[in-house]
């Protein structure tokens, strides 16, 4: 029994005498820290040689090691005395006097090795969330390139604490909890019941405790305008107090975003990220109330666009391959020119303010997509693209293209679309004044005096039909066809019918086959037939529809006369390469409109307005004017109205199918389709051609040119030449097209 006893006393007494000699060791140390500055009297030695750097390790490891020789939750003596003590607090400042030189650079160390070695959380006690506060507005001031890298090492810490647990942003940010406007527990203060964690207090740079502002707000977060409802926050948050310009973890990782050096950019940029996807909505309704993160993403975003230099070439802005976050862009490189540092450095913070709306609590991606829609959109691009001045509009508009091809994130594109056309989805009308101001100014850019102009607006566009977003075509094309009032309404016999396309024929200046396209065809079998069927082309076409099927891609085939044809003498690929081509394009447009809930065929006529007048609205008059034209402009130019115009065919809508590829339509009218206006095209190419000496051959010399088989030399009648040329490639293109959408061997 005795020794039983003498057992029990021997092991409590060695059980006590560690932590006695690691309590003793860590005044110790910390005492001979201290002592330094009562002694020392050269005020310029390094910090590195001084024995601080030591002491503060000796100490980290004294609290790691006591940490494991106590029950987790449990708080040992050595951790006990450096929160009684408020031994953080004092290093704090300590680093922020920076003396002796080099001590914040330890200061940082010390924190973030303490924070992240130890598992006993920490940040919830007042003398350790205060100290570390004062440490991130030290980081948030100009960047140190000396502290850079311990700055990067603390703020990584706490980001990753804050991702296991949200509360402690509500900590950091501010020190105390807002949301529910009472103290922490008494648990989460220090274990003697010290002061300081009390109801609306805050700290002062200086460390005193005084009153706490009130918290002002970010503007119209989660309200964001004009945003889709799916998906929208229901706890949106909104103030008209504009949000503080605080100091705290998110100035300091911005600040941080900012370094000359790739790896520390890079590094703030995941970690800013890790904090904003926190999942809880009270902590993402947190940080958007009580931090200017919106402000300062969006003002680091709206700098480096104004670091863009005006002189920049409009051609090499839209050229621009789309520039990843994540990956450091050499702009020495062979393709380098005149300003692309400054380009790759705004479209890399775009594509990470883009993963970052993407990657964002619902709360505080609203917040960011309404601060980069005030800021950027309304207050810079928008006076930018309605000004006066050729080279503004030139410059603008292609950097807004190369940001559209750049931005993908749902929220963020929603607001992109609305900034440029509007939420306007009635028919337009020729009488109506504009809606929408930029939106009538873009569309009108394309068809501009100025040539370069023109193409780089029309580039716009042609990304905009790229975009996963319905409101898109809809409101540029689709919401005037709605009501089928381009043609007739009242049911035709089919003896009319017949008649109607039979005069159809003669007004296309008797288009005849083309064998060399027809060639291409596999078992198409083309032979004009008397007058085409009048089955449906809408759902999956049977075989009693082939015919017609084979009748409207004829109709393109032949459109542009023998005499203008020159693809056939080049040896070039066969028509089966551009329905190849259709093909491939017509699955990415059918894959991009699956959710769109698209019908499957035309409103039916007895359900449309009868008395709706049409009008092909704003922008397909400006593209149908540019086709009319097309034996007039340059060759750059031509191409680009033809690419838009081939996006659009592709489009696999009923409406678009019957208004855009249907040569057969009993148009209304006053109206006009886009076979109609080609039609017209060759009409007066026939009668141009008859003045230009040596047509065919002059024709096939520019197309060896084009094609970079010759030498170009100057000729007679180049633009005219050109434009065939690419009147011809249009028609081949329209009639894969259709051939694709309509024909039994197409899509299937």
């Amino acid at each position: 029994m005795l020794s039983r006893l003498g057992a029990l006393l021997q092991q409590a007494v060695e059980a006590q005498e560690p932590s006695f000699d690691l309590l003793e060791a860590f005044t110790e140390h910390w005492k001979g820290l201290t002592h330094y500055y009562v002694e020392t009297t050269d005020e310029n030695t390094p910090v590195k040689e001084t024995d601080i750097p030591w002491r503060l390790k000796q100490m980290l490891d004294i609290l790691v090691y006591e940490e494991k020789q106590h029950p987790a939750g449990e708080t040992g003596p050595c951790l006990e005395y450096l929160l009684q003590h408020k031994i953080l607090e004092t290093l704090s400042t300590l680093g922020k006097a920076e003396y002796p030189p080099g001590m914040r650079q330890q200061v940082f160390l010390f924190f973030s090795r303490v924070l992240g070695q130890m598992q006993h959380p920490l940040l919830h006690y007042l003398n350790v969330h205060r100290p570390v506060q004062k440490l991130l507005q030290l980081s948030s001031n100009a960047l140190c390139p000396v502290t850079e890298k311990e700055e990067m090492q603390f703020t990584a810490v706490l980001c990753v604490k804050i991702k296991q647990d949200p509360a402690l942003l509500m900590y950091i940010l501010e020190g105390k909890n807002l949301l529910t406007e009472q103290k922490p527990p008494e648990q989460l203060c220090s274990p003697q019941g010290e002061a300081g964690c009390r109801q609306g207090e805050s700290l002062s740079t200086n460390g005193e405790v005084t009153a706490s502002p009130e918290q002002d707000r970010e503007g119209r977060v989660g309200n964001t305008s004009r945003t889709s409802q799916e998906g929208k926050p229901k706890n949106s948050v909104s103030s008209s107090s504009p949000p503080r310009k605080e100091k705290n973890l998110i100035s300091s990782l911005i600040n941080l975003c900012k370094s000359q050096k790739s790896r520390i950019a890079l590094k703030a940029q995941e970690n800013l990220l890790l904090v904003i996807s926190v999942a809880q909505p009270a902590a993402a309704t947190y940080l958007v109330q009580n931090s200017a993160l919106s402000s300062l993403v969006t003002d680091h975003l709206c700098d480096l666009y104004n670091t863009v230099p005006t002189s920049a070439d409009p051609a090499d802005i839209t050229s621009l391959e789309r520039v990843s976050w994540r990956l450091q862009n050499n702009s020495t490189d062979e393709g380098s020119f005149p300003g692309k540092e400054s380009l790759d450095a705004f479209f890399g913070w775009l594509d990470y303010c883009d993963h970052l709306v993407r990657e964002a609590h619902p709360v505080v991606a609203a917040a960011l997509t309404d601060a980069i829609s005030k800021k950027l959109f309304q207050g810079i691009l928008r006076p930018q693209l309605l000004q006066m001045s050729e080279l503004g509009i030139l410059t603008s508009t292609a950097m807004l293209t190369a940001m559209v091809r750049q931005i993908s994130a749902p929220v963020l594109l929603q607001e992109t679309v609305i900034f440029l056309l509007g939420t306007e989805r009635g028919p337009e009308a020729i009488t109506d004044s504009p809606q929408h101001l930029l939106r009538s100014q873009l569309i009108e850019h394309c068809n501009h005096l100025s040539d370069e102009i023109s193409l780089t607006t029309l580039r716009l566009f042609e990304e905009l039909l790229r975009k996963p977003h319905e409101h898109v075509l809809y409101n540029l094309v689709l919401r005037n066809l709605e009501e089928r009032s381009y043609i007739v309404h009242h049911q035709l016999g089919q003896e009319d019918r017949g008649i109607q396309e039979q005069e159809h024929y003669e007004d296309a200046l008797e288009l005849e086959e083309d064998p060399y396209f027809t060639d291409g065809l596999p078992d198409a079998g083309f032979r004009p037939s008397e007058k085409p069927t009048p089955s449906s082309l809408w759902g999956p076409a049977r075989p009693d529809e082939k015919t017609e099927v084979n009748e409207i891609i004829l109709s393109f085939l032949s459109l542009v006369p023998d005499e203008a044809k020159t693809s056939a003498c080049l040896e070039e690929a066969g028509y089966d390469t551009y329905v190849h081509d259709a093909l491939g394009l017509f699955h990415e447009c059918c894959a991009t409109v699956s959710s769109w809930n698209w019908p499957q065929a035309p409103k039916p006529l007895e359900t449309c307005d009868p008395q709706a007048v049409f009008y092909e609205g704003h922008f397909l008059k400006v593209l149908f004017d540019r086709m009319t034209r097309i034996l007039d402009q340059p060759y750059g130019l031509n191409l680009q109205v033809t690419s838009v115009l081939s996006r659009l065919a592709l489009f696999p809508h009923p409406h678009l199918h019957e208004y855009l590829l249907d040569p057969y339509l009993n148009l209304a009218p006053g109206c006009r389709t886009l076979f109609s206006v080609l039609v017209r095209v060759i009409g007066d190419l026939m009668q141009r051609i008859q003045r230009v000496s040596q047509f065919p051959a002059t024709l096939l010399l520019i197309r060896r040119q084009l094609m970079g088989l010759v030498p170009g030399e100057q000729i007679d009648h180049l633009t005219l030449l050109q434009g065939v040329v690419v009147l011809e490639e249009f028609c081949k293109e329209l009639a894969a097209i259709a051939f694709v959408k309509f024909s039994p061997e197409g899509p299937a």
